[in-house]
């Protein structure tokens, strides 16, 4: 009976102690240049459950996010947000993204974006602010690949640009 409640004691103590598990906030990004095609095209990944809360905090906290109702204002609320928190710079000048869509897989949301009639690269400068206004520890990687050039960048609130120069 002894050894029943010591193992019940460390059962219900480790389900207990580790039950707070630190959640990390991470986005990636993924930039391509398409020369022949004179487009940068970029995907973001964001976790669904993420995006959700901040819509839900900035425009309407009844929405919920991959249930198939109400696409066209999510997708209006999407394009809004990103195109506050994702700036880029290509050549010294401010570019307008294009929301292509959206989709889903599984937890995570994928976001399509580009940016056309970009005849050459020779600087390519990038904020990326993505939930930094709702979690503090949140990072937003960006992968680019631009001129044949890999480059991956850790964006953080404290430092929230990345800069490529060709």
């Amino acid at each position: 009976m002894k050894a029943f409640k010591y193992l019940l004691f460390l059962s219900l103590f480790s389900l207990f102690a580790f039950n707070s598990v630190h959640k990390y906030y991470v986005s990636i990004t993924q930039i391509e240049y398409a020369k022949d095609k004179q487009s940068v095209q970029i995907i973001s990944r964001i976790f669904v459950d993420d995006f959700e809360k901040l819509l839900r905090k900035r425009y309407d906290e009844n929405i919920t996010l991959n249930d198939g109702q109400d696409e066209a204002v999510i997708d209006g609320y999407i394009k809004k947000y990103l195109s506050q928190k994702i700036m880029i710079n290509i050549n010294g000048e401010p570019k307008a993204l294009s929301f292509i869509g959206k989709e889903y897989d599984e937890d995570i949301m994928r976001c399509f974006l580009e940016i056309e009639n970009v005849s050459s690269i020779k600087s390519f400068e990038i904020q990326n602010k993505v939930l930094f206004d709702i979690f503090d520890d949140q990072k937003n990687i960006v992968r680019n690949n631009i001129n044949g050039k890999n480059k991956t960048f850790v964006l953080i609130p404290e430092k929230d640009k990345g800069l490529l120069n060709f």
